[in-house]
């Protein structure tokens, strides 16, 4: 299970930072590194700062978006400290350790950790399906990158443990579309709501930002979403007809 959790780190700013983070990785047993346009590329201080997971770093792919980074991804859940507009399902570490190895008998899970200092932007996390936040002390909350990692690497580690001495039957018939699936979805839903002039130009996000978050809620199968997107193609050929 633990071979399908991913670690995406976005736009790090210090190559240092990466290396720390594979370590935490490595000590919990999770291999799977995904770097989006970092600002530094992994050099001699990564390598220093890893210790001995260098096997993480030479196996870890850079890629130019947060979407690339997971678009095989069956559920993603992303790192937040700061509380948002628009509210977003959230777990604590416990739960998204749960939720994790729940799902990687599956599919893929990605974690979405963003900047040192800003974090995941709104649009970044609106790719996610969960939110996480670490409940540190409110009065020194200050956790750095890899200790942010190592939080919640420990936590999948434990649920992953404990899963494999109490093996429980998985329910073959729900499986969950990867990420993928869901952008084009969401495209497709776009332009679905644009064709039929619900969506308004001036302001399209405010809307799509409130359906992503319903059905990140709702959460649909393959089938499910299947059907949605067969309603989606049947009005808009209605649309045609008339």
């Amino acid at each position: 299970m633990l071979d399908n959790i991913r670690i995406v780190l976005v736009n790090t700013s210090h190559s240092g930072n990466i290396g720390s983070a594979a370590r935490a990785m490595k000590t919990m047993g999770i291999h799977d590194l995904v770097l989006v346009d970092p600002a530094e590329l992994p050099d001699g201080r990564a390598t220093a700062m890893a210790a001995g997971a260098v096997d993480v770093l030479a196996n870890l792919r850079i890629v130019p978006t947060l979407s690339e980074a997971v678009a095989d991804c069956g559920l993603v859940i992303g790192s937040s400290a700061r509380s948002r507009t628009l509210e977003w399902p959230l777990l604590d570490p416990r739960q998204a350790g749960a939720q994790a190895i729940q799902e990687a008998r599956q599919h893929k899970v990605a974690f979405v950790f963003g900047r040192e200092r800003t974090g995941l932007t709104n649009d970044e996390l609106q790719q996610c399906h969960y939110h996480v936040c670490i409940p540190a002390n409110p009065q020194y909350s200050s956790l750095n990158l890899a200790m942010a990692v190592q939080t919640l690497c420990y936590e999948i580690r434990m649920h992953a443990l404990a899963a494999e001495a109490n093996v429980a039957e998985i329910d073959e018939e729900q499986v969950y579309p990867q990420q993928l699936e869901l952008d084009r979805f969401y495209i497709h839903l776009e332009q679905t709501l644009r064709d039929i002039t619900f969506l308004r130009p001036d302001h399209p996000g405010q809307v799509m930002g409130k359906l992503r978050r319903l059905f990140n809620r709702c959460r649909p199968d393959s089938q499910e979403l299947n059907i949605l997107r067969g309603i989606l193609t049947a009005v808009q050929k209605g649309r045609r007809n008339t």
